[in-house]
């Protein structure tokens, strides 16, 4: 891990999902915190709908949430509600439903990696305001001044995090080479309790995804050539995947009056 002053604040790009106040790790500043057991361990993610994937996730990831492609990055993700700020998949108490993944954004906070504008390196930042994050620790992020065995293993773990992130960022450079995104739309069509559809359909969400066509339509060479890439597994994964806007949707309409099939 890196150290840094104040006067070498790191840079995150953006406003980081979760983050409210990252600060860089070091014994100097944060010599007495840690992270303690919390009532709601999830209840930060409770008003995000959609968390970014690595590609190394898309199987997994697959088996239950739709995954699509977002932003100017086309940064993909996993779609776990259709209204903004809202996770359907984590209880009232602050815990997540027994099928629920959790991706590796996700576990890996309150810790994240930032870029130290002064120099090419990354350093460890812990969210100051994360509700696990306290000076009176179960957990200590430092002994002695050193880091302990819980701050090393996060330091691993969001090491391994960036790596993915960039296999991802070449993962999404593939489908840009072979012209397989394309926009495509989610809807649902509100119903009464009888099955009858009741007023319009309404959009959900303009998204982009891998389309079918374009993937059938690659001649023999480029096949192969994006089979030996390593990409074809993570893009059926992607595909399938999104045969789960249909779960997603009926979580949600069971919180509301009307019930929904969605059209995608």
């Amino acid at each position: 891990m890196e150290n840094t002053t104040n006067a070498q604040q790191p840079e995150l790009t953006g406003n980081v999902l979760f983050y409210k106040n990252p600060q860089p790790l070091n014994p100097e500043q944060h010599a007495a915190l840690g992270v303690k057991q919390i009532d709601q361990p999830f209840g930060f993610l409770r008003t995000a709908h959609a968390i970014p994937v690595t590609v190394t996730e898309f199987g997994t990831t697959a088996s239950a949430y739709p995954i699509i492609f977002v932003g100017n990055d086309l940064t993909p993700v996993a779609v776990m509600g259709v209204r903004q700020n809202e996770n359907l998949f984590v209880k009232e108490d602050g815990t997540t439903e027994a099928d629920f993944y959790v991706p590796a954004f996700v576990r890996r906070y309150p810790f994240v990696f930032a870029n130290d504008k002064d120099s090419d390196r990354l350093l460890l930042c812990v969210d100051r305001e994360a509700p696990m994050v306290t000076n009176q620790p179960d957990v200590a992020f430092f002994e002695n001044g050193q880091p302990t065995e819980f701050t090393n293993n996060a330091i691993e773990f969001c090491k391994e995090f960036e790596r993915q992130r960039r296999a991802t960022a070449d993962f999404v450079g593939v489908l840009h080479k072979f012209n397989l995104l394309e926009q495509k739309t989610v809807a649902f069509q509100p119903r009464d309790q009888q099955g009858n559809s009741v007023g319009e359909q309404q959009k959900i969400a303009d998204y982009m995804a891998v389309d079918e066509e374009k993937l059938n339509n690659l001649t023999n060479e480029q096949f192969v050539e994006l089979r030996e890439s390593g990409a074809l597994g993570a893009i059926y994964a992607h595909m399938l995947s999104l045969l789960n806007w249909q779960r997603v949707i009926q979580r949600a309409v069971a919180v509301q009056p009307t019930e929904a099939a969605p059209t995608a």
